[in-house]
């Protein structure tokens, strides 16, 4: 599971992965399965060397009795391995753990171990497809009712920390080519569990895969909120995705916050339904709300009833386009940002008299990061913008302030998918900047009474930020701590959920690959609504291609290249850390995430989804 527990559970082996994780989802009592997936326990020799360049491991196979052969185990996860012996116990391959032994072994455990509401499910037919959840056998030393009550309620309550083989067992990339190489592991989604060479009594992953997490709900949610904010918290201290000190500080204070909440009673199951409406409004009200500011955008009092006007934003702040081999700092302008364009004044009185910019820029498709940094008062905006056959152009923005700096990001990061600040979430948006800032910042003193030598910076805080910050580290984050002290559980889970899709590096699953022509290799970037052509060392992004304008994507299986036609080009590249399959399911399945709506009589189209994610007509 994301929180490094392991659980004994029933799968059928014969049907497709996708359609085994749907059912597995529906015991675990997590929605929205399409967004999850299984993968394959990772080896460190999967960090040093390519996919291509993964030795294959040789499997014994006894035929008849009489003598033995060999076949080969690929190291990729979309291979049909043709076995023919019935008498293995467990697989040996490339990415598999020892058999039966250690943490990673899934061999059945007595009834004893555990007790449920529902003794009917022990006897659920092996070949059932819904399968079996054996509870209580999550690891760690926890007081929590993880051995206890419902599976549902007991994946909704993690244990305070894994159990010591299982935090060894995890892999931490040291570069942008490692993180890549990780990707390595998923299974195919359109073959079976078996056709992969996954035997009975191994273990496999439980992860979220795609990082589109549709309509998500504080009432039905409890275990998909746990589990994402497991994944979360661990993607952060395994250094899988980077941030900055003050956000690992608030990280860290979150958790905590999250740790002292397990340990008190929750009103109402700890389900705080506020935010989502008023006790005397019922869900038909909130729906009609919420088509009101769709229809007639946010009623911020500006204009208000004039559907007409287009709304802007202008103020004077400091932009900077880095060229080489010059040392020119930032240049003061007057910024105009109305549909989708920034427009720069050399001062007001030049906008007023209509005067010709100095600079205008197009954020639709551009890549937007932020720069902040709160102790030296740095609030900058780093803007990639692509340029017709050529690669990303770096422009900066820098701020004054706090609210300034909401306001502009809110509106260059809705500009980037093609949105204005007619748009209802801008407000939103601009909220949610100020309250991610709000909680990094440090209070002037601790809101409780702990001792930090009794705390582990190692539990909370990720290794070079535990290393650098050393005996300060736990006294600052209590300080973050005083930001998020009155937050409840579910709040504390859900803020943290919320930060981690703030940072820059959120929802971007990393690839070795060359493209045609090209003996170089390169970093590709797959996220939930483009891809991106990245710098392998650095992580800068220097062309962005977005699904819109996508025509086709398809795999040529034979030299195995991956081909993406968009309007103006085609991309046509082989991937080196994984089989391109990988990629081809990636780009396929966040298309089908994006037809998602929230009827709520639909259906998940299974059809659907292995038509788009597939690679076959």
């Amino acid at each position: 599971m994301p929180d490094l527990r392991y659980l004994d559970c029933r799968v059928d082996f014969s049907i497709k992965t996708f359609g085994a994780v749907v059912a597995l989802c529906k015991d675990l009592g997590i929605r929205h399965p399409e967004e999850l997936s299984l993968c394959k326990p990772l080896e460190p020799m999967h960090l040093k060397k390519n996919y291509a360049d993964l030795a294959k491991k040789k499997i014994p196979i006894e035929q008849n009795g009489n003598g033995r052969d060999y076949i080969h185990l690929a190291p990729d996860t979309n291979t049909f391995i043709p076995v023919a012996a019935h008498n293995l116990n467990g697989s040996n391959g490339s990415l598999d753990g020892p058999v039966n032994q250690g943490p990673f072994s899934c061999a059945p455990v007595p009834n004893a171990h555990f007790s449920t509401p529902k003794p009917a499910l022990q006897s659920t037919p092996i070949s059932s497809p819904t399968g079996t959840l054996r509870h209580g056998h999550g690891s760690g030393n926890s007081d929590s009712s993880s051995s206890t009550g419902d599976g549902n309620e007991n994946l909704a309550y993690s244990p305070y920390a894994p159990s010591p083989e299982a935090r060894s067992r995890l892999l931490k990339p040291k570069t942008l080519v490692e993180r890549a190489r990780m990707n390595i592991s998923w299974l195919d989604s359109s073959l079976s569990i078996m056709e992969q060479g996954i035997r009975e009594f191994e273990t496999l992953c439980l992860r979220f895969k795609y990082y589109t997490f549709f309509d998500l709900n504080p009432k039905y949610d409890q275990v998909r909120i746990n589990q994402l904010y497991e994944q979360a918290k661990w993607q952060l201290l395994n250094e899988e995705i980077d941030c900055t000190e003050e956000e690992m500080l608030m990280f860290g204070a979150l958790q905590l916050q999250v740790n002292k909440q397990n340990e008190v009673p929750q009103a109402d199951s700890g389900i705080d339904t506020s935010s989502l409406d008023n006790a005397a409004d019922d869900d038909v009200d909130a729906a009609l709300r919420e088509l009101q500011i769709t229809l007639e955008g946010p009623s911020n009092g500006v204009n208000a009833g004039d559907i007409t006007h287009i709304p802007e934003l202008t103020d004077y702040l400091r932009f900077l386009k880095p060229k080489k081999f010059t040392l020119k700092g930032y240049k003061r302008y007057w910024f105009t940002y109305k549909d989708l364009h920034l427009h720069l004044y050399k001062s007001r009185e030049d906008a007023r008299a209509n005067s010709a910019p100095q600079v205008t820029i197009n954020l639709r498709g551009c890549e937007v990061t932020p720069e902040v940094n709160l102790a030296q008062k740095k609030f900058n905006i780093k803007l990639e913008v692509p340029l017709e056959q050529s690669i990303n152009s770096e422009m900066w923005i820098r701020c004054d302030n706090e609210e300034q700096y909401a306001k502009w990001m809110a509106a260059c990061r809705l500009a980037s998918k093609g949105r204005s600040l007619a748009d209802s979430s801008y407000d939103s948006e601009v909220a949610s900047i100020r309250s991610f800032l709000s909680m990094q910042k440090p209070a002037q003193a601790p809101a409780i009474n702990i001792n930090p030598g009794e705390i582990d910076p190692s539990e909370y805080l990720a290794p070079r930020y535990a290393k650098k910050l050393k005996n300060k580290a736990m006294i600052r984050m209590l300080e973050a701590h005083a930001n998020v002290k009155d937050l409840s559980l579910i709040e504390a889970k859900l803020s943290y959920i919320r930060a981690w899709q703030s940072l820059p590096e959120f929802g971007v699953t990393l690839f070795v690959i060359k493209f045609d022509g090209h003996k170089k290799e390169e970093l590709l970037g797959v996220a939930s609504n483009r891809i991106m052509k990245m710098d392998i060392a650095t992580g800068d992004h220097l062309k962005t291609w977005r699904y819109n304008t996508m025509k086709a994507w398809n795999v040529n299986w034979e030299i195995r290249c991956m081909m993406v036609q968009f309007q103006n080009e085609t991309v046509v590249f082989s991937c080196l850390s994984a089989d391109c399959k990988v990629i081809h399911e990636f780009i396929g399945g966040y298309i089908f995430m994006s037809m998602r709506s929230k009827e709520t009589n639909q259906t998940l189209n299974e059809e659907l989804f292995h038509k788009l994610t597939g690679g076959w007509n």
